[in-house]
């Protein structure tokens, strides 16, 4: 197999069929818009994560360290009971978030199988416009 420099591919789907200059640009377009999609997927994920960990209470391993007794009744106790279920949800959510991106990961990977040369171009500029819009959003944590 080897690239080709072609208007005319299928791509991902049957109804997905390009046969003019136009549709081509086009279908660029939308996977340069895909890659652009994926690299703020992996940094939404990194920031999600950050914000979730930085939420969650204190392990009990530290209550532990710090001397409190996990059966005193108190406002720092109800938070604690509260921790499992608020886990459950951010880790449910992460799961969410990365098994979208890797749907789309997916999609981009089908897409550049194709081999024409214009969409993995497409997905190239995309990664790299992606790249630098997206990533100095990760410093302002």
């Amino acid at each position: 197999m080897h690239f080709v420099f072609s208007d005319k591919v299928m791509l991902l789907f049957d109804f997905w069929s390009v046969h003019s200059p136009a549709g081509m640009a086009l279908s660029v377009l939308v996977v340069l818009l895909l890659a652009v999609l994926y690299e703020g997927i992996k940094v939404g994920k990194a920031k999600l994560l950050y914000h979730t960990l930085a939420s969650l209470h204190t392990p009990a391993s530290q209550e532990l360290i710090l001397g409190r007794e996990p059966d005193s009744v108190d406002s720092d106790s109800l938070s604690v009971s509260r921790t499992p279920l608020r886990w459950f949800l951010c880790h449910f959510g992460q799961s969410l978030v990365h098994v979208i991106q890797v749907v789309i990961g997916y999609f981009i990977m089908l897409a550049v199988m194709s081999y024409n040369a214009w969409i993995f171009l497409g997905v190239i500029l995309g990664s790299a416009v992606g790249y630098y819009l997206v990533y100095p959003l990760l410093g302002k944590v």
